[in-house]
């Protein structure tokens, strides 16, 4: 009766832990990163009675988690990319939606300013005509003020969130060295903690939701954790901790850094939310805000140019139309020496949308672009021969140690700094400042065209000059040396240009003189307005317009892109969690199964106990009655 009472109990206990686990099942129905769990049986060792070996019931070996870790890498993976390509995805629609805005937007600004330029060359007299040019100019500047704004908006929000990001991967690194700490300690006695094990890929779960993660599994059941490129974060039972500090150029931006003395380690980290913030900053950000101040300074610098070959209402030559920043020049914090470095734009057609960082190795001056291509300058880097490189110019004062650098800006506060700098309507250029005109008794067929101005600042523009014919094919400017006329007909001198159409007698004269009294001209108002479709960037082949265009379009390609990876991402999630669920997940009917098979167990042992009982009473009953 003995082996038989054991065995019962036996299966009674082990009954009971499968009731228990499964009932464990069914209350986790609903937690997040829970594993079923499966309760393995064993039979107990037999025991030999004579010739035989009766068995002594059962007991249970294992309690075990069902899980895969494959599966469960690849859950951890798609997270990151999703978490990646979402946050980027929403960031990126924000500055998609903006570009776009009729009301916020570039291009219904600049249709309007331009429009109110050609109205200026219909009506160059006009002076309400010209304050709505006026009107229309500091429209567009506070557009480009309102652009930059945005940018400025996004770029402290995305340093915000990074330090947010910072601090909850330094929370979960904690938890699980914690766990890592309580799993060591409950694996001691050679049982798995599934629970504990369940709430660590949880937080890793969560973890690889900020950042891309890497783990080592140790052989008591830890977990090494490695965010970036092999960054620690957690050992064991410790957590590292990251923090954001200050770019060495710039303190207001976020970066993030590990170790002591802090190291940054931004451009490491890729993956989750930490990673997508940080693309969003480098691939669309930036350069959208670079190529918002490229544009700008492309306005500015043509425009200006044209202005200045004009004649304002005052008979005064015009001036500058915009006034436009200089590029910004970021002193690296870690510099020794005493250098400073001065950046102008010196060719607006060969200005990039990149930022540069100036270096100096302790013998020598070198250029990189944002993207690390070396670009190669000229000159010397004095004011009178500055470096020259992607259209600026460089000028190097004081004294620098190696190592030294600059972080160069060349259009990024270029949208911000945008201002009209007139604010008197007839301060604006609208006619040329010369024009030409024949002696009335010229023998010869040929006419001048209306003068072009090629340099606006010589001094001698508004001089009378007298072009006299010695011979059909000869002439002299103001008596000057005989000059012998170029096939394509183009006389220049004093920082003007005609083209002579038709063909001269000698003796025929004609006068280059300052257009007084040329308030009803439009020559340059038709010049100005020809902006709108001029090459300007690009060595001359895209105009102002042509660039926002180029701005729009290269983040709507962005978006487009990230979309895409957003779809990628959500549909490998979707099949990896449907995956893992189809190995771990609780089906409550196949648990409703189980608990009435090992309720019915629980019975059947409980009855074999009653049998075994009831045998022993009897035989008691049999001896005590002899």
């Amino acid at each position: 009766m003995a082996d038989m009472l054991s065995t019962g109990i036996s299966g009674l206990l082990s009954s009971q832990i499968a009731l228990n686990t499964t009932s464990h099942n069914i209350a986790n129905v609903n937690t997040d990163g829970y594993s079923r769990q499966r309760v393995n049986f064993v039979a107990r060792n037999p025991l030999q009675t004579g010739p035989f070996y009766v068995g002594q019931g059962a007991t249970v070996g294992s309690v075990q988690r069902l899980y895969d870790q494959y599966l469960t890498d690849q859950v951890r993976n798609a997270t990151s990319g999703q978490s990646r390509y979402g946050t980027f995805g929403d960031l990126a629609n924000r500055v998609d939606n903006l570009l776009a805005d009729k009301n916020a937007g570039l291009q219904p600004a600049l249709d309007a300013f331009y429009g109110a330029v050609q109205d200026l060359a219909d009506f160059p007299a006009d002076t309400p005509t010209r304050q709505a040019l006026l009107g229309q100019a500091n429209a567009l500047a506070s557009r480009f003020h309102g652009l930059a704004a945005q940018f400025d908006q996004l770029d402290q929000e995305t340093s915000k969130r990074i330090g947010a990001a910072v601090d909850e991967i330094n929370g979960i690194g904690q938890a699980i060295a914690r766990l890592n700490d309580q799993i060591q300690a409950a694996s001691s006695t050679g049982a798995a903690p599934n629970d504990l094990l369940d709430r660590r890929d949880a937080l890793v779960k969560q973890l690889a939701g900020d950042v891309g993660v890497s783990l080592v599994p140790q052989d008591d059941n830890t977990i090494n954790v490695f965010v970036g490129n092999g960054q620690p974060l957690v050992l064991g039972n410790q957590a590292s901790t990251l923090r954001t500090i200050g770019d060495a150029y710039d303190p207001t931006r976020a970066e993030i850094a590990a170790g002591t003395p802090p190291v940054p380690i931004s451009g490491q980290l890729s993956g989750g939310m930490l990673g997508g913030l940080l693309d969003f900053r480098a691939q669309l950000l930036d350069p959208a805000r670079n190529q918002l101040g490229r544009t700008a300074t492309a306005l500015a610098t043509a425009f200006n140019a044209q202005h200045r070959a004009g004649l304002d209402a005052n008979g005064r030559l015009g001036g500058d139309f915009f006034s436009l920043g200089a590029p910004s020049v970021l002193r690296n914090s870690g510099n020794a020496g005493s250098a400073s470095v001065a950046a102008a734009v010196a060719d607006v057609s060969r200005l990039t949308a990149s930022d540069y960082v100036l270096s100096y190795d302790g013998s020598a001056w070198s250029l990189k672009r944002s993207d690390g291509t070396a670009v190669a300058m000229t000159g010397s880097g004095t004011a009178a021969d500055p470096f020259v490189a992607d259209g600026l110019s460089l000028v190097v004062g004081g004294s620098a140690n190696a190592g030294d650098s600059f972080a160069i800006q060349p259009t990024r506060g270029a949208a911000a700094s945008l201002r009209v700098a007139i604010d008197d309507p007839d301060a604006i250029a609208a006619a040329v400042p010369v024009r030409a005109a024949a002696a009335a008794g010229n023998a010869g067929s040929a006419t001048l065209g209306a003068p072009s101005i090629t340099d606006a600042g010589d001094p001698n523009l508004l001089t009378t000059a007298t072009i006299t014919f010695v011979s059909a094919t000869t002439y002299q400017i103001n008596g000057g040396a005989v000059q012998t006329l170029p096939a394509s007909g183009t006389i220049g001198a004093n920082g003007w240009s005609v083209t002579l159409n038709g063909a001269p007698a000698a003796g025929d004269t004609f006068t280059i003189s300052a257009n007084t009294g040329g308030i009803g001209d439009n020559g340059n108002a038709l010049a100005l307005g020809r902006l709108a479709d001029t090459g300007v960037l690009d060595g001359g082949n895209t105009s102002v317009g042509a660039a926002y265009g180029q701005l729009v379009a290269q983040v709507g390609s962005t978006v487009a892109q990230v979309k895409t990876g957003l779809a990628a991402q959500t549909g490998l999630l979707n099949q990896a969690q449907q995956a893992q669920s189809n190995v771990s997940g609780v089906n409550l009917d196949e648990e409703a199964s189980n608990l009435v098979r090992y309720q019915q167990s629980y019975q059947a042992s409980a009855r074999v106990i009653a049998v075994a009982d009831t045998l022993f009473q009897t035989l008691l009953g049999a001896v005590g009655g002899r």
